[in-house]
């Protein structure tokens, strides 16, 4: 069966034409299957070197490589939006939509600055993040998990609530999610009501559940609420609305969002009927491939297309070629945030392994790994192994965790299930450096809980940019 080879400091003297297309860009992969290792070679080999240094608590990133200040030169008003995310694949996503909105909007000017909730343990930090919540006009809070980081974020939210024009926080702990704030539409009483809407979120406060709740509502309400003329219904649509655009996450969709609420929300705006593109759905889960012409909802089709691709190699055409499952983060697909994933995809392929990457857009990867991964009709696996790239328990990710379920599901798969997670709460400089090595948190999340579902061989595989935010691979 596969299994992961790490030498995180050692890069193989190996021949250029020997390298797939992202190690010829100079960047090592961990190898997700089987390989010879020539020790004789290690002599010479190359080493990187890395200073101890750094304490590791918390991340030395800084949220001003996501603020965006528009020159406007036009006197148009300006909207400001501050955001609170647990990762950064929105960045490089909410910097091109915000970017392409003040080159051709002829109605506002908007300045954005985005902060990683683990920032927030930093004092100085913290204080920046109230100072810029003071003159805002717009909040957005999501999967805000971490007890102590999210009264945080509520208590400097709570302090600006009444005065910004609108709050939106996405799948959170119920704490960060009162904090929602819509014209007449408000979750203040999340929990406690007795309305239809809100006993779906009290059965499941938090936790994958939660998520999937939510996710219920994206796809039923927005087409039921259009139709009630109350002002109360029309504010909980657009936030229906906004929850679909945000997990669509393209700089498309975000454009569209931003548009909707600012021309919707912002005084300075109301009566310039800005207009805006319904959301660009994607699917909730399926299987998806770089390569592939579409995202797939039946691994049968999906295989049907794998056997036709004109690009694979010999060692992929071999039928018994070994299968590997990959399960994925839908948000970085959709965000186009995915540069690890495709290094992870097409150096497996490269190596000779067949990959069905999965993906899910709540917090339990159980359902897809049940459709995609086992054969219905034999009800034998398709795989010969697994290995998440999220890091995170694959029931619940970052919110409560199920191992039950969990375990339910991989025994049902019955293969090895390896958990390698890309850097969350610190760039890839500041691994290295660190004299603790993985943030704390991160161990917890991402190396503990995952054990817990019977993960094994936590590696690190990706990193990310400081400016960027974006993934830099492989490690």
């Amino acid at each position: 069966m596969a299994s992961l080879v790490s030498s995180p400091f050692t890069l193989q003297s190996t021949k250029p034409d020997q390298l797939s297309s992202p190690s010829q860009k100079h960047y090592f992969l961990h190898s997700f299957v089987p390989r010879k290792i020539n020790q004789t070679n290690l002599k010479s080999s190359l080493k990187v070197k890395c200073a101890a240094i750094g304490n590791g608590l918390f991340t030395q990133t800084t949220q001003e490589v996501r603020r965006i200040v528009p020159e406007n030169n036009q006197n148009l008003p300006t909207v400001k939006i501050v955001y609170v995310v647990l990762e950064a694949q929105y960045q490089s996503s909410l910097t091109a939509a915000v970017q392409a909105l003040n080159k051709s909007s002829k109605d506002a000017s908007y300045e954005v600055v985005g902060y990683l909730v683990e920032e927030l343990r930093d004092e100085s930090t913290y204080k920046t993040f109230c100072k810029d919540l003071e003159d805002a006009n717009i909040f957005i809070g999501s999967l805000i998990f971490v007890e102590e980081l999210a009264l945080k974020v509520k208590n400097a939210v709570e302090k600006e609530r009444d005065r910004l024009d609108a709050v939106l926080v996405f799948p959170s702990m119920p704490e960060v999610m009162r904090l929602n704030k819509l014209g007449s539409f408000s979750m203040s009483q999340l929990g406690q009501s007795k309305s239809p809407f809100f006993q779906l979120f009290k059965k499941k406060k938090q936790g994958a559940g939660f998520a999937d709740s939510m996710l219920k509502l994206v796809r039923t309400l927005p087409k039921v609420l259009k139709y009630l003329p109350s002002d109360k219904a029309q504010d909980a649509r657009l936030y229906i609305l906004s929850l679909q655009f945000w997990l669509g996450g393209s700089p498309d969709n975000l454009q569209n969002f931003l548009k909707m609420i600012s021309g919707s929300y912002v005084p300075a705006l109301k009566g310039k009927k800005i207009a805006y593109s319904d959301p660009v759905l994607f699917l909730d889960s399926g299987i998806w491939h770089p390569l592939a012409p579409c995202m797939y909802e039946d691994a049968k089709e999906y295989l049907n297309w794998y056997g036709t691709r004109r690009d694979a190699n010999e060692k992929l055409k071999d039928p018994n070629a070994p299968v590997i499952g990959l399960v994925l983060q839908r948000s970085h697909i959709v965000t186009g945030d995915e540069s690890h994933y495709v290094a992870v995809i097409m150096e497996l392929e490269a190596r000779g392994a067949k990959v069905i990457p999965i993906f899910a857009g709540g917090l339990d990867f159980s359902g897809p790994v049940e459709r995609y991964l086992i054969d219905p009709v034999t009800k034998k696996p398709m795989v010969n192994s697994v290995i998440s790239l999220t890091g995170f328990a694959l029931v619940g990710g970052p919110a409560r965790q199920d191992h039950p379920r969990a375990i339910e599901a991989l025994s049902k798969l019955d293969v090895p299930y390896i958990v390698a997670l890309p850097l969350v709460f610190q760039t890839t400089e500041e691994w290295l450096n660190s004299t603790l090595g993985l943030h704390p948190i991160q161990v917890a999340l991402q190396v503990a809980l995952p054990e817990l579902d019977g993960g094994m061989e936590p590696i690190v595989f990706a990193g990310r940019d400081p400016r960027t935010g974006e993934p830099n691979f492989p490690l």
